[in-house]
């Protein structure tokens, strides 16, 4: 009984392994190509192990493209993504708050049209938004990128702040209202601190989603010193003449390093405030 409880622990294991493997073979071969000759990044596709380390990648890749430099490139990513964080945690948080602790007309019509555009592609609204911000002038700007975080324009996120914040007893803030604390108090001091684990939640897919942003960066920045990081990338490729795949490569495995750290030293906030989300 024993050996057969052993042999499908091992069996589970060996399974798991497997199939993690195969999920993390593109990630090891970008990471092992980055270091190789570009002779050898398709010659020898299929092997892990370079014949050489190939460290002018990095140097070449770090160096950019014309005048712009991949590390103005990381800075304009970083900003941007900070930016984002920043829009989506006073936005979501407020907007949240208000749907699942206050009372307002229209609120059982409104929280339905919050759902509703989480139904909506973004390509529906592209066109309407471009418009809007040529109007305004933004375009070509980090503006466009930017100020939808900070009035609301990621409705999941509100969405898991809503069933977070409903998850949490009435009666703390009853409590505080007859200690005398204020509507914005309630918010501030009782709910808001024990939002910790969804807001990290927040932090963490707001900045992936940004980071990893290159549809928004491809329609709005033309200016290469504007360029995200998505876009930086795609400077690697010509279609018209030879492209830099050991730069690209290389600078793809830099690009990996901040979200891998996010979600290292993240990843127990993260589990918690999804976990937890919804449960009363």
């Amino acid at each position: 009984m024993k050996t057969k409880r052993r042999f499908k622990t091992f069996l589970y294991h060996f399974t798991v392994l497997l199939f993690g493997f195969f999920m993390l073979y593109p990630v090891l071969w970008m990471i092992s190509s980055s270091v190789k000759p570009p002779a050898e990044i398709f010659q020898q596709a299929a092997s892990l192990l370079p014949s050489a380390f190939h460290w002018d990648n990095y140097v070449e890749g770090w160096k950019g493209f014309g005048s712009v430099g991949f590390d103005q490139i990381f800075r304009n990513s970083l900003f941007v993504s900070s930016m984002n964080i920043i829009g989506a945690l006073i936005s979501s948080s407020f907007v949240a708050f208000g749907f699942a602790r206050l009372k307002f007309p229209l609120k059982n019509v409104l929280f339905a049209c919050l759902i509703g555009t989480l139904m909506l592609p973004m390509q529906i609204t592209l066109i309407p938004q471009y418009i809007l911000f040529n109007y305004f002038g933004w375009v070509n700007t980090f503006l466009p990128l930017i100020v939808p975080a900070f009035v609301g324009g990621t409705p999941f996120f509100i969405f898991l702040m809503i069933q977070f914040i409903r998850g949490i007893p009435r009666e703390l803030d009853e409590a505080a209202v007859i200690d005398g604390c204020s509507t914005f108090g309630i918010f501030w001091r009782i709910i808001m601190p024990l939002c910790k684990p969804v807001l990290v939640t927040v932090t963490i897919f707001a900045f992936l989603w940004s980071w990893d942003d290159f549809f928004g960066g491809l329609i709005y920045l033309n200016d290469p010193s504007l360029y995200t990081v998505g876009l930086g990338l795609a400077s690697f490729l010509d279609s018209t003449s030879a492209s830099s795949w050991g730069p690209l490569l290389a600078m793809a495995t830099l690009s990996l390093v901040p979200q891998f750290i996010v979600f290292l030293f993240f990843q127990k906030y993260l589990i918690q405030g999804i976990a937890t989300t919804g449960i009363k």
